[in-house]
């Protein structure tokens, strides 16, 4: 019988065996380098068209308002400010743990760009660039904040235009799903481009450089349950006059499946039929709220993202400034539209955030081994982050059942 891995298992393997097949042979290793190359360019070749057409479909999508009104509005606005303290949370805890303090290796051999060592720009000055002057300047240049830019603006004008600019609107969605496309096809050598990445790295340095990624596990854990315990409680009882305690333990089988499959569209069915019974939120509150957090609500992303900026920050004693921080942030918020329902969303997300603020993209490849683990976590996260939108929507909006908790197998 034949047996077949998913890909968070090839990855796993793969990072399994770079360790072994690093530690055995050492530097003579260096002829699986141009695997790992070969990996980063796809992945860099891919994020620009990636962001330009997933965020106007996105936008464009979900913000009319003729079909979200007021129950849209809150929802989007929920998930960006759920989303901006998940990433918040993220870096503080990460500041705090400090995961990737203590490596002794030297890091001349990774590959850290020049710009990452340049002065950092203002605030302000960052904000400004933000627009770009010529946007296909910034597609070129891979410029992801003004791409960013630019694609909001698509997804806006399109909106407001309205049945003239239908085509406009197929012809990125038609586009998007070739990038989806692309991606999965980029997604399938990932494997072999974390072998191909790391099995140098051990090689040449010794297992090592691993020893810190306990702390990043940890991290993500701790961030991920403040964020739940503080942010989600919060939500819930002020704007969803429910008990925080009556949330969780409703939620809590959804929590358990979405934790143990890692996918949030693979809960949903589950997440909606908890919200309705368990949390008496009514079926056209949840039938849209529901669907729309499962592929632009990543709290638990923006959570992974911050804590493993923080890491590969450190790993290659780099000092993140002010505005790189802000930086991160932004690109958070806004490109976990942009990658939603992506195959490995948060590798790719992960590489965008990476590029924007100039640091080396290549600490992926050490992230990448203990996905599953951080997926899990953050997965569970983002569920749970979904119906607590539909409680605080349900809430403002007077229209909740009052239901005796008992939770579903």
């Amino acid at each position: 019988m034949r047996v077949k891995f998913n890909l968070v298992t090839q990855i796993f393997i793969a990072f399994v065996l770079a360790i072994i097949l690093g530690s055995i042979f050492g530097s003579s290793i260096d002829f699986l380098k141009p695997f790992g190359d070969l990996f980063l360019r796809l992945i860099k070749f891919i994020i620009a068209p990636l962001i330009l057409s997933t965020l106007v479909v996105g936008v464009a999508g979900t913000a009319d308002p003729k079909q979200l009104g007021r129950m849209g509005i809150k929802t989007i606005a929920y998930y960006l400010v759920t989303t901006a303290l998940a990433i918040i949370i993220g870096l503080a805890v990460a500041f705090m743990i400090s995961p990737g303090k203590g490596i002794t290796i030297a890091t001349d051999g990774l590959s850290v760009p020049e710009a990452a060592t340049q002065e950092p720009q203002s605030a302000i000055t960052t904000l400004l660039n933000i627009i770009p002057e010529n946007p296909f300047s910034a597609l070129a240049a891979g410029n992801i904040l003004q791409i960013i830019f630019f694609a909001l603006f698509i997804g806006i004008a399109i909106t407001l235009v309205g049945e003239k600019a239908k085509p406009v609107y197929r012809f990125f969605e038609g586009f998007a799903e070739v990038m989806y496309k692309i991606t999965g096809i980029v997604m399938k050598v990932a494997p072999i481009g974390v072998l191909g990445l790391l099995a140098p790295v051990i090689g040449q340095y010794g297992l090592s450089v691993l020893l810190p990624l306990l702390k990043v596990v940890i991290a993500v854990y701790i961030a991920c349950l403040l964020h739940a315990v503080i942010v989600y409680s919060t939500a819930v009882k002020t704007y969803g006059k429910m008990s925080p305690v009556k949330f969780f333990k409703g939620i809590s089988p959804t929590a358990l499946v979405a934790y143990s499959t890692a996918s949030s569209s693979g809960t949903l069915p589950m997440t909606i039929k908890n919200t309705n019974e368990n949390l008496g939120v009514p079926n056209k509150i949840s039938s849209f709220v529901l669907p729309l957090g499962a592929t632009v609500n990543m709290d638990g992303t923006a959570i992974y993202q911050g804590v493993a900026v923080v890491f590969i920050a450190q790993f290659y004693n780099l000092n993140l400034s002010f505005t790189q921080l802000l930086t991160v942030v932004l690109i958070t918020i806004l490109a976990s539209i942009g990658t939603a329902g992506v195959p490995g969303a948060g590798m790719i997300m992960l590489a965008m955030v990476l590029t924007s603020v100039n640091m080396p993209i290549e600490g992926i490849a050490l992230i990448a081994g203990i996905d599953r683990i951080l997926d899990m976590m953050r997965t569970m996260v983002n569920v749970v982050g979904d119906a607590s939108a539909a409680v605080v929507v349900a809430g403002t909006e007077k229209d909740r059942i009052e239901v005796e908790v008992i939770p579903t197998d």
